[in-house]
């Protein structure tokens, strides 16, 4: 997984980028950006599956204003590319717990330096005030460029730094790992989808039209995955 760390830090910035800043193209989803990670490393199969599970946890998060909330970007290319990792070269069995443990934790963090980036943000724009109050174009653009480029950095940071940090552990604790891989992913699945669960209650609970669609949706999706 080394021998991709580059390729990893540099899609990490960009889903970082994502998150919040630019494109806000849903590259930072975890579907997409672990399925983008797994692919990084030979697996984007593995990716997807990490992917949807970190999904479920996803769908909990609100990303309204100023609130801090887990940066998912940068999170879910690391652990699609720890599970993309472990399922190439090691026993599969806790692989997704391994990895899901480690997306929380970057996801964590990286919310965490959001909002240190928004600090900095506002320090920049208080020392541009001047600018900022006769409308100076340059000023404007020269805050967001900075802005922007400050993030990518954050994501790219970010990404590097955890995967030198949980995949030497993943491995180790893979090579300890005695149980069932289907318990281990079972588990794991269990918890996102009780996760998804809670954030869909929250969401429609009030609505029984919103109730009734979404299982009408939720039965429509069953039907086409058996068909």
């Amino acid at each position: 997984m080394m021998t991709a760390l580059l390729p990893l830090t540099l899609l990490g910035a960009v889903v970082g980028l994502d998150t919040v800043s630019f494109p806000q193209a849903m590259l930072s989803r975890p579907l997409v950006a672990a399925t983008l990670g797994g692919a990084m490393i030979g697996d984007p199969m593995s990716g997807l599956i990490i992917g949807a599970t970190l999904e479920l946890i996803a769908l909990e998060t609100l990303p309204f204003g100023a609130s801090r909330y887990p940066e998912w970007g940068s999170a879910s290319v690391v652990g699609g590319a720890l599970f993309a990792g472990a399922t190439d070269t090691q026993p599969t069995a806790g692989a997704m717990i391994l990895a899901m443990v480690a997306a929380l934790a970057t996801a964590w963090v990286g919310g965490w330096t959001m909002v240190r980036l928004r600090q900095l943000n506002a320090k920049w724009a208080a020392r541009s005030r001047s600018g900022l109050d006769a409308g100076a174009r340059g000023t404007v653009i020269g805050l967001q460029l900075k802005g922007m480029t400050a993030d990518l950095i954050r994501g790219a940071a970010l990404t590097a730094l955890a995967v030198l940090v949980f995949a030497p552990l993943s491995n180790a604790s893979l090579a300890l790992w005695s149980a069932d891989s289907r318990i281990s992913r079972a588990f794991a699945v269990g918890i996102a989808t009780s996760v998804a669960a809670g954030a869909a209650w929250k969401l429609f609970h009030a609505s029984i039209w919103a109730r009734w669609l979404f299982g009408a949706g939720l039965a429509l999706g069953f039907a086409m995955v058996l068909r």
